[in-house]
């Protein structure tokens, strides 16, 4: 039997997922072409863009589909002003050297969000700026980011707002009528649960059709890869054919669900008893509670001689969960994540599964 992964992804997958797998699939056959179509479809309904966004998919990673973002939609003669408070807003700063885009950036503590007032001078103090690069929820800590109040501010100011929306998309709310975006960056696994190896944008056409050429690569070209879809529905290169079987057979389970809203509830529900079980088990989590997004929790690592992380994961391993080692510059901790098709008696299991890890390691924690 598989593990459980209280991860932030790869997740645990429903069985109808992984069966979507178990077929070959011609990358120019009709079927194949029409499950293309879906996803992406799909996708755009998932934030009310239909009309207005169109939804790219690129082969690889969730930071593959940043980068594309952003090398493809922006331009050395753009000025970016990257909002960062975690690992995934320093890989957005990362990818700006390489690329030599102009930028400057806001920087906060881990467990801090960004204060609007100051993004607000910062804009006022740098009138050329051109785009906005905010992450929703911050995979590092688990905090949430205050996008809707971000998305304003870049609305009332006419500067171009790029969202990674990774460990946020299909869980957290995102209605492109509500919340200003040009551009949203995600991937096929995390909250929409499937596997991974397919990121996505999603993009106001408009901004897409003005950034031919800008594309510092071939093979990460938005543009050329979304012409290439609407000329003929191919992709240009060798597609992750199960991997996009999966992502539809995912995509349809999220909808069976309710959706967006369907999701949160029950992520949220595994993020309390997550939350409740390890506090009564003497553990500390690092954010309040109107910080932590129901996505992934950080604890801290307790200040004890003979706890010993790793082995801590490992006796939880051997009982069937497998949980992520802290990302934190600033403390030792571990995350566990409530996301991926798992439901209370799950995170119930894994509560006991804990418990029992504790007695068998002698550690004291109350």
């Amino acid at each position: 039997m598989d593990k459980k992964l209280l991860t932030p992804g790869p997740l645990t997958t429903s069985l109808s997922t992984k069966k979507a797998m178990l077929h070959d699939w011609g990358s120019r056959d009709a079927k194949f072409i029409e499950l293309n179509k879906n996803i992406r479809q799909s996708l755009v309904k998932l934030i009310g863009g239909q009309n207005v966004f169109e939804c790219v998919p690129m082969q690889g990673s969730g930071t593959f589909a940043v980068e594309s973002m952003i090398g493809s939609l922006t331009n050395k003669k753009s000025k970016i002003l990257i909002l960062v408070n975690g690992a995934y807003g320093k890989r957005m700063k990362k990818i700006c050297s390489y690329m030599s885009r102009n930028f400057i950036d806001y920087e906060v503590a881990e467990d801090e969000i960004h204060d609007i007032n100051k993004i607000n001078n910062l804009i006022e103090g740098n009138k050329d700026l051109t785009h906005i690069f905010a992450v929703y929820c911050e995979t590092t800590s688990g905090i949430l980011n205050p996008i809707q109040s971000i998305a304003n501010l870049a609305k009332e100011k006419k500067i171009s707002l790029f969202i990674d929306a990774m460990s946020a998309f299909g869980a957290l709310p995102l209605d492109s009528k509500k919340t200003y975006f040009d551009a949203v960056a995600a991937s096929s696994n995390k909250c929409l649960e499937g596997v991974p190896g397919v990121g996505f944008i999603l993009v106001r056409k408009s901004v897409l059709q003005n950034s031919k050429s800008y594309s510092h690569s071939l093979s990460l070209d938005l543009y050329d890869q979304w012409e290439s879809m609407e000329k003929n529905a191919q992709w240009r290169f060798t597609p992750p054919t199960h991997v996009l079987a999966a992502f539809n057979q995912a995509l349809i389970e999220h909808q069976k669900e309710g959706g967006t809203e369907g999701r949160y509830e029950r992520y949220k529900k595994n993020c309390e008893i997550i939350c409740n079980g390890m506090s009564k088990l003497g553990f500390q989590k690092l954010l309040s509670e109107e910080l932590q997004a129901p996505i992934i929790i950080t604890f801290l690592q307790p200040d004890i001689s003979n706890f010993d992380f790793k082995k801590f994961y490992n006796s939880l391993s051997d009982k069937g969960f497998l949980i992520y080692p802290g990302k934190l510059t600033v403390a030792n901790t571990f995350r566990i994540g409530c996301i991926g098709n798992l439901e209370e008696n799950d995170m119930k299991d894994a509560l006991v599964a804990v418990e029992n890890t504790l007695t068998d390691l002698h550690i004291k924690l109350k």
